[in-house]
């Protein structure tokens, strides 16, 4: 797969993924605009993800019998058109719904992976995916500062105005040098849904390395949105703009992403599994040791980060690999699992903070992946063996 190609996967997804993340700096603001409490705040990253999750089960999958060329473009087509009316919504209900829309259309990103892959040699696929993977960490992370900083300008509606029409500048690229693949056999659209839950129900492997990844994305989720809380609040008291710009420290994150695929490459995954997973706790107690210290919040973002997006890089990695032929409803199953414990992560973290504050928020996240790490450590001998 060429390097210019490979570029414009990551650029393209990174964008798609931002979607889903530029409410996440703006909960108090928006909150504060519609009279509305933080917990409620806190739902909309949890309709979003719901939506997300959704639209990867339900499209996704096509992508294993359609013509992706034409398919990507107009999901993104589709975003666009839920990104102007979220920038519209009168009220917070409308702004929910246009909210859960722009998950279900946002799924470019997750087509874009398996379609990597396929398009990789095998030699390539793990640096490949790698990379795209960094493109939609660095599109999650940069949307969260742009968001913040385009709010405090221009108002928060300015966000999604702005994001619309990037996804509209997208489209027409993407309908211009996306590839085409030779046909491959249709399938009925309910065998074909039916075929992911199959392969649920038919891999150990699969089920374990879907595990991983949803417990991974519900703590990742719990941290950032309750750091969202924790800069927003005292002591900090923190602009959108500067919450935004806290996110950019998990830039090293990302940056570590197209390395860790070469650790699958060089067929090193698996222990690097168990080593990602204990990193991002490690963030976590460093978080929780230097709450009131922003260089030490800084820190435990960098941490946290580069260790979560390792796990995130090569568990994906490997769910590609288990079936060539089955990539976009691999993909599917892998990504469902991931935003299903993120939906669940952004729920319990308005209700956490509400009880407990940041220490109860990464207390729980703490043990989610613990049991992460458990399950890694169990099975490392036995599904994941292979």
């Amino acid at each position: 797969m060429p390097p210019g190609l490979t570029l414009l996967f990551a650029i393209a997804g990174g964008a798609a993924v931002g979607n889903l993340y530029w409410a996440q700096p703006l909960l108090g603001v928006i909150a504060g605009s519609f009279g509305v409490t933080t917990s409620a705040a806190g739902l909309l990253v949890t309709v979003t993800q719901v939506g997300y999750a959704l639209g990867v089960f339900f499209l996704v999958p096509l992508g294993d019998t359609l013509n992706r060329r034409r398919m990507i473009p107009a999901l993104m087509v589709l975003a666009a058109v839920f990104l102007a009316a979220t920038a519209l919504a009168p009220a917070f209900p409308v702004l929910l719904t246009t909210l859960a829309m722009i998950g279900v259309t946002t799924v470019a990103g997750q087509l874009l992976t398996p379609l990597a892959g396929d398009l990789a040699s095998d030699e390539q696929r793990g640096r490949v995916l790698g990379t795209v993977a960094s493109g939609l960490m660095l599109g999650l992370l940069i949307s969260r500062a742009i968001s913040g900083i385009v709010a405090d300008l221009l108002g928060w509606r300015a966000v999604f105005a702005g994001a619309a029409v990037l996804m509209l500048v997208l489209a027409l690229v993407m309908a211009r040098r996306l590839p085409s693949l030779p046909p491959r056999e249709r399938v009925r659209y309910s065998t074909l849904l039916g075929s992911v839950l199959r392969t649920v129900a038919g891999s150990r492997a699969v089920r374990v390395t879907v595990l991983l990844g949803g417990s991974a994305m519900c703590a990742f989720t719990l941290f950032w949105t309750g750091l969202t809380f924790l800069l927003s609040s005292a002591p900090y008291s923190y602009s959108a703009t500067a919450i935004g710009l806290v996110s950019l420290v998990g830039i090293a994150g990302a940056i570590s992403a197209q390395r860790v695929g070469r650790l699958f490459d060089r067929g090193l995954s698996l222990p690097a599994l168990g080593i990602g997973l204990a990193v991002a706790l490690l963030g976590l107690v460093i978080a929780g040791i230097g709450a009131a210290s922003i260089v030490v919040v800084l820190v435990a973002v960098g941490v946290f980060s580069i260790g979560l997006q390792a796990v995130q890089v090569l568990a994906q990695t490997r769910m590609l690999s288990i079936d060539p032929a089955a990539r976009s409803r691999l993909n599917t199953v892998y990504i469902v699992g991931n935003f299903a414990g993120g939906a669940l992560g952004s729920a319990l973290a308005g209700v956490l903070w509400q009880s407990g504050g940041w220490t109860a928020l990464l207390v729980v996240a703490a043990s989610v992946l613990g049991f992460a790490l458990t399950v890694w450590a169990v099975q490392r001998t036995r599904a994941l063996a292979g």
